[in-house]
Order: C-alpha cells, then sequence, then structure tokens
C-alpha cells in the first residue's frame, strides 16, 4: 500500500445480514485509476460498494478506504468518510422541487460549508466541469437523462472527492449518451479522483479499456478479462 491507494481492501469477507457475500477479498485501488466492476446480479458487486462507503461492515479481514480504517469506523465516521467519496447511482435522486443550482446548494449546506459565497463558485466550477454552466437555474424535469446524470456526478466532485463510486451509471441511458458519461467519468479519472464503476454494459467496457475487477462465485478476481 502506498500514499498513493485510496483503496484497500486485505482478506476482507463482505456479508450480508449473516450471508457471507464475498470471500478473502484483496483489493488495491489508486488515486486516479479508472476500474471497471463487473459480475453478474447477485455476485456481490453492490455489497463491495457498500463496504467501501460504509454502509456494510467487514467481517474479517483489513480496509483501508481514503484514509479511514474500515475497521475502527464507526457510525459517527460514516459520513466524514463519504465526503471524501463521490456516488453516482443509476437513479439520479436529485431533488425535484428544486434548480440544479439549489440541488447542489443542498448538498454543501449538509456537509458543512457556510460562506454562500465559497458556496456559489464551487456549484459553478463543477458544473463547468462537467459542461452543465448553462443549465444551473434549469430544474430536474427541464433536463435530458445524460444532463440530469452530470448534475448528480458534478453533485458527486462538490467535496472533491478521492474516489468516484459509480453504481450502473449509464444503466438508464441510450448508447451515445452512456459513452458521453463513461468519457466524463474518464476525464475525472485522470485529473487524480479514482474512479470505480459497476456496470452491465459490454459495450461500454470494450469501447474504454481499463482495468475491470469481476465479482464471481463468491470471490473476486482482479485484472479479469472480457471475452
Amino acid at each position: 500500500m502506498t500514499e498513493n491507494t485510496v483503496i484497500n481492501l486485505k482478506n476482507v469477507d463482505v456479508f450480508q445480514q449473516k450471508h457471507l457475500v464475498l470471500s478473502n477479498v484483496n483489493l488495491n485501488i489508486d488515486k486516479g485509476e479508472f476500474v471497471f466492476l463487473i459480475g453478474q446480479t447477485g455476485s456481490g458487486k453492490s455489497s463491495l460498494l457498500k463496504i467501501i462507503y460504509g454502509d456494510l461492515h467487514i467481517g474479517n479481514g483489513d480496509g483501508q478506504i481514503a484514509g479511514f480504517d474500515l475497521k475502527k469506523l464507526g457510525n459517527k465516521e460514516v459520513p466524514f468518510l463519504r465526503r471524501k467519496l463521490g456516488i453516482v447511482f443509476q437513479d439520479f435522486q436529485l431533488l425535484t422541487d428544486r434548480t440544479v443550482e439549489k440541488n447542489l446548494d443542498f448538498v454543501l449546506k449538509a456537509t458543512g460549508w457556510t460562506d454562500q459565497n465559497l458556496i456559489s463558485e464551487r456549484i459553478k466550477d463543477v458544473l463547468e466541469k462537467v459542461g452543465l454552466r448553462s443549465k444551473i437555474k434549469k430544474m430536474p424535469h427541464e433536463l435530458s437523462g445524460g444532463e440530469q446524470q452530470r448534475v448528480v456526478i458534478a453533485r458527486a466532485l462538490l467535496n472533491n472527492p478521492e474516489i468516484i463510486l459509480a453504481d450502473e451509471p449509464t444503466g438508464n441511458l441510450d448508447p451515445d449518451t452512456s459513452e458521453e458519461i463513461v468519457m466524463l467519468l474518464k476525464q475525472i479519472s485522470q485529473s487524480g479522483t479514482a474512479v470505480l464503476m459497476a456496470t452491465h454494459d459490454y459495450h461500454i467496457i470494450r469501447t474504454f479499456p481499463s482495468r475491470i475487477i469481476k465479482c464471481e462465485s463468491g470471490v473476486i478476481h482482479e485484472d479479469a478479462q472480457i471475452v
């Protein structure tokens, strides 16, 4: 494990309730890496992501995520861990009753930002990064699916995370829009934020060749191949 390591799991057993989902997980992801996470439904992908963002406690083994020790992670520390992570889901989970700007403003205030000038600057900055600066005053329903997912990515970037966890981020999008979203996530990884993207879309994996981690038969395979 180096100072560039943002995810380090050693011999970790992953349980859902008392059911062993993945055993003896070893995983290392460094700053700026872009990694695909694949596997059939029920293979443990979501459970692995939940371990990383502190929703499931690890059984045996050791885990370090963005400087947090998962063995010692109490409920009070989970929000601080999550500030180091950006999470992007398939269903956008935007607040439908407020503008793009107010969606992002809500998250910053919820995570401790108080200076309104800094908040406004940060919102403009992340919207610029995802190519949506002109949509700042729009309501979510006025945006296309791809634009809504870009807002979600902007939201994930607000607190300068070390890792973005993207769980099927293209699942509700058409093929061209899916490629645009993955290109955006790739660019983000090139600026130093690691991206771990769970996907079923083999076309995307072939179009953007990257390291692949596969959940299968209760174990994970690092550096897997697809045929």
